[in-house]
């Protein structure tokens, strides 16, 4: 009963997303051919208005755009005569995916490890080293640790290529700098949570017990300090899978982050509200399919409605 009533939430969420882009999307002042008023013959643009349904009113509009959703359909791109919106999201997602992907598998690596690391060795030198590296990865925005890391890595020591796409090896930088700030996070919540879990009766049980570290850390501390770790990951994993608009633009990656910004200086309406309604509603299943996760990692986490 509890997944049932999960999953209407979600189509109601879903729903309400798809009607609030589309309202913003149309309150926002001119059409994507007000550029080419003064260029056009007003028969050429009447007809370019009526081709994209811009002449009808909104409810019809509306009705007309959900019909196109409930068949998979985004509709065509304004700008580009030649690919509609499934084609630029079928393009770019398995390029963002695999950048995401590869910074998801480094930030959860290395931020769990910190922050366990950092936990064990609570207010010692490796405690402080671990934090250091967390405040540092918190405090330096992305779209200046990419040109840093160009700079060094590809222009100074040669090391790497400077951006585009093509080999695994383009992927490396463009990885790199998606990942820090958030395995900086991972590190802090892992240490945070860690700290507690340690300082549980159970824990101390399992010490009495002759258990080593290593066993206690394993099957008693990650299992029930990871839980915070992983509400934090579903969005991360949609942010990083689905395209980072800054990192994209800055090495020139071809994805759907790029194709957004793109859309936005072209307003170009159709790729706009696609892309933000495919980035949503991954984002909504995501989170739902973590929540019901909940129960497989922590077997004391029910699923109903009258569980806490």
């Amino acid at each position: 009963m509890y997944i049932i009533k999960r999953i209407l939430m979600m189509l109601l969420t879903i729903w309400v997303i798809i009607t609030l882009t589309f309202v913003i999307m149309k309150s926002i002042p001119g059409d994507p051919f007000a550029s080419d008023a003064n260029v056009l013959p007003d028969e050429v643009l009447a007809n370019m208005r009526a081709k994209y349904h811009l002449d009808e009113p909104l409810p019809v509009q509306y009705v007309l755009y959900m019909k196109d959703l409930a068949q998979l359909d985004f509709g065509p791109s304004i700008k580009s005569e030649t690919r509609s919106v499934n084609d630029i999201i079928s393009d770019g997602i398995p390029v963002s995916s695999t950048l995401g992907i590869q910074a998801l598998i480094i930030a959860l690596v290395f931020g769990l490890m910190l922050g366990i690391i950092a936990a064990l060795y609570h207010n010692r030198a490796i405690d402080f080293i671990a934090m250091m590296i967390a405040i540092l990865g918190i405090s330096v925005p992305s779209f200046i640790l990419a040109p840093l890391l160009i700079k060094y890595f590809a222009v100074e020591w040669h090391m790497l290529p400077v951006a585009s796409w093509g080999t695994w090896d383009h992927t490396i930088l463009p990885s790199v700098a998606l990942a820090l700030s958030p395995l900086a996070v991972i590190a802090r919540f892992m240490r945070s949570s860690m700290i507690d879990v340690m300082n549980q009766n159970y824990i101390k049980t399992a010490d009495a017990k002759g258990l080593s570290t290593f066993k206690i850390v394993l099957k008693h501390g990650i299992r029930n300090a990871i839980l915070p770790v992983i509400t934090f990951i579903g969005p991360l994993a949609v942010t990083l899978i689905t395209g980072t608009f800054v990192i994209e633009k800055i090495f020139a990656i071809p994805g759907l982050g790029k194709y957004f910004v793109d859309g936005i200086f072209n307003r170009d309406y159709p790729v706009i509200m696609g892309t933000t309604i495919f980035y949503s509603t991954v984002l909504v299943v995501i989170l739902f399919l973590i929540d019901i996760s909940y129960r497989l990692i922590d077997p004391r986490i029910k699923l109903s409605s009258g569980g806490n």
